[in-house]
């Protein structure tokens, strides 16, 4: 009788632990077999890692930058706001410090998604990276050769701007900028030529202002007093001389050739850059899809 009670509880232990160790043993047997060999998911090498990094600092590069446009374009903008009860000066759809705005939008977008879709190993942020520069290099493509193949209403659309810039001259501080710089390093005055001033309101002889019958100061031969003191009045009543005494004052020849013929002789430049930052996007898609391919062939 007592050995049959010690046994008892060693025997219905005895049974327990069987049926547990029957229903684990394949998965206890499966850790403790030394002779079983289980596949491990592949390593990534030193290249992919020496890609990995190098994908998300250029990432991060452009990611900088993109914030910079971008935060000069909300510069610019908010640097025009109007004042309580005031009008804008030119409308926010014309304004050129939106297209800064627009752009490091873009750019820090995408450029985000790159560096987190790098560093989190996300195959979802990487495919949308990609697709952006896919579709950002095509239309960059499209565009170069739009430019061959309509060059002529480019040219139209150009004058038409430069037109609408004269008209604009002080409306908008950009554009102001813009006119000025090339008058001054172009040596020009107006879209024809500096009569064309006529059609801007401010500038033109029936206009009650000072600056009425006159042209930009950035239009004179030599807009510094001096040598050294900018002359913001050396083109007042320009406009009412004659050709000889104006051409004495101020540059008489139009800023639409001269910035035609500078636009051919930086055609090289213009096409070297333009391949130059589509070579850049092409590295960064192709180091993205090295990342990709990676992490995809890790996880599977």
């Amino acid at each position: 009788q007592a050995s049959r009670l010690v046994e008892l509880p060693y025997s219905s232990f005895d049974d327990d632990d069987d049926d547990d160790d029957g229903r684990s043993l394949p998965r206890d047997a499966a850790e403790r077999d030394p002779g079983v060999r289980y596949p491990e998911p592949p390593k990534m090498s030193p290249f992919s890692r020496c890609v990995r990094y190098l994908a998300f600092l250029w990432n991060l590069l452009f990611l900088l930058l993109g914030l910079l446009i971008l935060a000069v374009g909300v510069w610019g903008l908010l640097a025009k706001s109007p004042l309580p009860g005031g009008d804008r000066g030119v409308p926010l759809s014309s304004d050129p410090m939106l297209l800064f705005l627009l752009a490091g939008l873009a750019a820090s977008a995408v450029s985000l998604a790159g560096c987190l879709g790098t560093f989190r190993a996300s195959p979802c942020l990487l495919r949308f990276f990609l697709g952006a520069v896919l579709v950002f290099g095509g239309l960059e493509v499209l565009g170069g050769l739009l430019l061959l193949l309509a060059r002529r209403r480019l040219r139209d659309a150009l004058r038409d701007l430069l037109l609408l810039c004269l008209l604009r001259y002080q409306e908008d501080p950009d554009l102001q900028f813009l006119v000025d710089e090339v008058q001054r390093s172009l040596q020009c005055c107006g879209l024809e030529s500096y009569r064309d001033w006529e059609s801007n309101p401010y500038f033109n002889c029936s206009a009650p202002g000072v600056q009425a019958c006159g042209v930009p100061a950035s239009c004179c031969q030599d807009p510094l007093e001096n040598g050294s003191v900018p002359n913001a009045q050396c083109g007042f009543g320009v406009l009412g001389l004659g050709m000889a005494a104006a051409g004495a004052v101020a540059h008489l020849g139009g800023c639409g050739v001269a910035l035609g013929a500078w636009l051919r002789g930086q055609a090289g430049a213009i096409a070297a850059g333009a391949t130059t930052l589509v070579l850049v996007e092409a590295v960064g898609a192709l180091m993205a899809l090295r990342v990709l391919r990676d992490i995809t062939a890790v996880r599977v």
